[in-house]
């Protein structure tokens, strides 16, 4: 059975002190209670290094938000696969909606060339993988996604192909298997809003399906693909006793230690449903 994975996105939220005070209490609650699940959280750059030093001797990993597609150079404000490794992140996400530029909130005042910034697409995504790979010692969780219009236009299941294709796009097949990919309804995302558990089970199958149709039955098999979308710890254990939901990227309730605790409580509890 693929191992569940839980991560918690921090997103722009926390200082190191706020990162240093929640990771305590994460340790008080998980350590020596993460047997048969992963474990990982994913704090802002610039606590990673705080992050780092009090997770010393854990079993929680580290992972970074986002990385660029380039070792090094004239990119200011970018940060490559080997700063993360340097920095103690054995994780990193790739091609989330925020960086995308699509919110399940849409922002008043994001007005398309204020969205502009937000410049993330399926080319950038995959580049970042190849990258990524190139790098070695990290791994990636590839973020997909459809938003409400998409979702009421009937397009689900072919954006979440044309994302899942594209981002695999020249990789080579002994690298799929150990990919992590991580299903988001961008109009889930803090929203409040859940996609129901058997749906989001499904659509977390057409990834894994798509998978299969590019690398076969065993690499498909072996991906594991987490559903993300304000989880939290009252539907934790409904989502992730589903076939196809491996594990959770959480947002928000992984601001509290005792949520994102209970979250990962729930994942021993799948091998029994």
């Amino acid at each position: 059975m693929r191992k569940t994975i839980i991560a918690g996105n921090w997103k722009m939220n926390g200082l190191r002190a706020d990162a240093a005070a929640l990771i305590t209490d994460l340790r008080a609650k998980l350590d020596g209670n993460t047997d048969g699940v992963e474990v990982l959280v994913c704090p802002p750059f610039t606590a990673l290094a705080t992050a780092e030093e009090r997770l010393k001797g854990s079993a929680i990993g580290l992972g970074g938000q986002n990385t660029f597609w380039k070792e090094k150079g004239a990119y200011t404000g970018q940060i490559s696969p080997s700063m993360l490794k340097d920095a103690g992140c054995t994780y990193v996400i790739l091609g989330h909606s925020e960086p995308r530029g699509r919110f399940g909130v849409p922002e008043p005042d994001f007005t398309p060339e204020i969205l502009a910034h937000f410049g993330d697409c399926d080319a950038t995504v995959n580049r970042k993988l190849k990258a990524v790979l190139a790098a070695g010692g990290l791994q990636p969780i590839i973020c997909v996604g459809e938003t409400l219009s998409e979702r009421q236009a009937g397009n689900t299941d072919s954006v979440i192909q044309t994302q899942t294709r594209a981002a695999l796009d020249g990789i080579a097949p002994e690298s799929v298997p150990a990919l992590v990919f991580a299903y988001e309804p961008v109009w889930a995302i803090g929203t409040g809003e859940v996609c129901e558990a058997g749906e989001a089970d499904r659509v977390c199958g057409v990834v894994r399906s798509t998978v299969g149709e590019l690398y076969g039955e065993s690499a498909a098999d072996a991906v594991r693909v987490q559903y993300g979308g304000s989880v939290k710890a009252d539907n934790a254990l409904d989502l992730l006793s589903r076939p196809n939901i491996d594990g959770a990227l959480v947002g928000g309730a992984s601001l509290k230690a005792g949520d994102f605790a209970a979250i990962v409580a729930a994942a021993p509890e799948r091998q029994s449903v």
